[in-house]
């Protein structure tokens, strides 16, 4: 029997999706480029279809490779929502003089071990830095929590911005945020908690990948920064 005198919680889950992995980017870091990522693994949209709720409000960034992933999904089964909310404060970091600039050789200049492009505080020349990025995300999160309280919300990003919503739901610390890998088409479930003087959050999954299984899928990983991977050891 409920005690109609406890207070109300209500829970808002985010399923955050990566878009699909980039192939045109010719090795150079893209940041906010508005370039196209390749949808054409329908397996793996096929899989993400099924493990998403029907019932949700969709949001994507104003880039065109999270409203092609979200298409993909649709495509792939997922009954197609009246609308899809554009929130340019999920777009990736914008990271300047270095979006063009030959990835390898970019990362061939940082501290050894770095698990982003720049120290958090560091902006990029002519752009923002992961802070910046933060503070945006973060904002626009905590808005939807607001308008969206209790629903669904299925937010199709990148890899940059979903590492800012797991920093976030571990307690406002976006260092550790950093400290996950994001792959392409992966779904990450963070429940938001809210109540009379309760503000928290539940991390339900990251990075969820219901293809894992099959290795035709491998390509579905791509780097979301410079994330440090241990090396394989070939026989």
């Amino acid at each position: 029997m409920s005690n109609p005198d406890q207070p109300k919680v209500i829970v808002t889950r985010w399923w955050w999706v990566r878009h699909a992995p980039v192939r045109s980017d010719g090795g150079n870091i893209y940041g906010q480029a508005d370039i196209e990522c390749d949808t054409g693994d329908t397996e793996v949209f096929e899989a993400v279809a099924k493990m998403l709720p029907r019932r949700a409000v969709w949001y994507s960034s104003h880039l065109k490779r999270t409203h092609q992933t979200a298409a993909a999904i649709w495509a792939a089964g997922f009954p197609k929502p009246d609308s899809m909310t554009q929130e340019p404060a999920f777009a990736e970091q914008h990271l300047g003089a270095w979006q063009g600039m030959n990835r390898a050789t970019f990362l061939a200049s940082r501290p050894a071990g770095s698990t982003w492009f720049a120290d958090v505080n560091e902006p990029a020349p002519g752009g923002e830095s992961y802070m910046d990025m933060y503070t945006r995300v973060c904002r626009a999160i905590v808005r939807i929590n607001t308008a969206e309280a209790g629903r669904d919300v299925i937010a199709v990003g990148h890899g940059g911005v979903i590492k800012c919503a797991v920093g976030l739901a571990l307690g406002g610390q976006p260092d550790r945020g950093l400290a996950f890998d994001i792959d392409n088409v992966s779904v990450t479930r963070l429940d938001h908690v809210a109540g009379p003087g309760l503000s928290t959050w539940r991390l339900p999954m990251v990075n969820q990948q219901p293809w894992i299984a099959d290795p035709r899928h491998a390509a579905m990983h791509q780097q979301a920064g410079p994330e440090v991977r241990p090396a394989t050891k070939l026989a």
